[in-house]
C-alpha cells in the first residue's frame, strides 16, 4: 500500500477534506454523486457499463480480461468469474 493511501493530510487516502479519499463532497472518493468514487453512473468510480473508451472503465472488455488472467495462470479467478455469470 502506498504511503499516500494512509495519509490523513490534503489529498491523502484517509483525508476527509476536498480531494481526499474519504471526502463525501463532489469529486471525493466517498461521494455518491456524479464523478464520485461511489457513483455508479457514467464517470463514477463504480461505473461498469459501456464506455466510448473501455480502457478507462473499471473493467477491461471481458475477452481481454480473461486472456490476461489466462496468461497469468489465474485459472481460479477465471473459474470464479465464469461461475458467477461473467
Amino acid at each position: 500500500m502506498w504511503v499516500r493511501n494512509k495519509y490523513t493530510g490534503p489529498d491523502g487516502g484517509l483525508y476527509t477534506g476536498p480531494g481526499g479519499g474519504l471526502y463525501t463532497g463532489p469529486g471525493g472518493g466517498a461521494y455518491t454523486g456524479p464523478g464520485g468514487g461511489l457513483y455508479m453512473g457514467l464517470g463514477g468510480g463504480l461505473y461498469t457499463g459501456p464506455d466510448d473508451n473501455p480502457y478507462m472503465s473499471n473493467w477491461p472488455p471481458r475477452e481481454y480480461l480473461l486472456e490476461a488472467l489466462k496468461k497469468a495462470s489465474q485459472t481460479n479467478i477465471i473459474q470464479f468469474l465464469l461461475s458467477h455469470g461473467f
